[in-house]
């Protein structure tokens, strides 16, 4: 497995469809919007989702979700880093060799070579790792409209005094319709770093391709969210003559004129921008 040689920008296309793609717990978990009304979804979200779906590959992950079936008997962070077998041989309290508890972590876990981990844990170790493969917020097209809906149960949770009227009410939220930009890049520096290679590369592919796969929830019911296009750049160098900024704004996604509200992907006009010597491969999943 050779380390990555090259650097390669991504988009993705995502629509929500009576869905709440990243809901806010600041604000009762409605799904997060910004100042003019488009929807967000957090890069930690997105990282998430990746994680998950690397698991579901059967790569080993440092950062496990307790929802998401875990790949060894760890329940924390610590314990995963300190008590594992290839590790706790480094691990010597503030005289622990933090090159090597690095280098051994980025070869044990998929998700530290590729985002990157801060290892600080209780009796001294204290390790940061930069990864290669950076994700931005997304970001929908058009403003979206956030659908809330009340909620009952029909059952008590609770008998005697303490039980509560089974109409008890609750609250529902949900994105009408939107379409969402992931934009991400790899970088060829931090890869040389942590040992991502160009199959960790391919796997990170595979990941945003089937993003939503094994993640339904009352929230996201199966097909409500869709990754529609992939968008793969991949330049011939370490360092190419264009910067990750323009590659992005190569593609442009336009809500069509006449469209009030957009509530597919056909609602919008997507254009692809000509860079001299870089063509992305373009996979289109709908």
């Amino acid at each position: 497995m050779s380390v990555l040689e090259h650097k390669i920008d991504f988009a993705v296309l995502v629509t929500a469809a009576n869905a709440n793609p990243n809901g806010d717990p600041l604000n009762g978990n409605r799904p997060r919007e910004n100042y003019d009304s488009c929807g967000e979804i957090s890069d930690v979200c997105i990282k998430r989702k990746i994680r998950n779906r690397l698991q579901d590959m059967g790569e080993n992950v440092y950062v496990q979700s307790k929802d998401h079936a875990r790949t060894d008997d760890f329940t924390n962070l610590s314990d995963r880093a300190t008590k594992n077998e290839h590790l706790s041989q480094l691990v010597k309290g503030k005289d622990t060799d933090q090159d090597a508890f690095a280098k051994a972590a980025c070869e044990e876990w998929i998700d530290v070579r590729s985002f990157g981990q801060v290892f600080a844990i209780k009796g001294g170790i204290s390790v940061g790792v930069r990864g290669p493969v950076s994700i931005h917020q997304a970001v929908s097209v058009s403003p979206v409209n956030i659908v809330s809906l009340q909620i009952t149960k029909c059952v008590n949770g609770e008998s005697g005094k303490n039980a509560k009227s089974s109409d008890t009410m609750g609250m529902k939220h949900m994105v009408e319709f939107g379409l969402y930009v992931i934009k991400g890049s790899i970088n060829c520096q931090l890869a040389e770093k942590t040992g991502f290679t160009e199959e960790d590369a391919e796997k990170i592919k595979e990941a945003l391709k089937t993003l939503f796969e094994n993640d339904s929830s009352a929230a996201r019911p199966d097909g409500s969210m869709e990754v529609c296009r992939l968008y793969w750049w991949e330049h011939d160098c370490k360092t190419p003559k264009y910067t990750s900024a323009k590659v992005h704004r190569s593609l442009k996604v336009e809500q069509k004129e006449g469209v009030e509200k957009p509530m597919s992907l056909d609602d919008y006009d997507i254009t692809l921008e000509t860079l001299d010597g870089l063509t992305p491969e373009v996979i289109d999943l709908v």
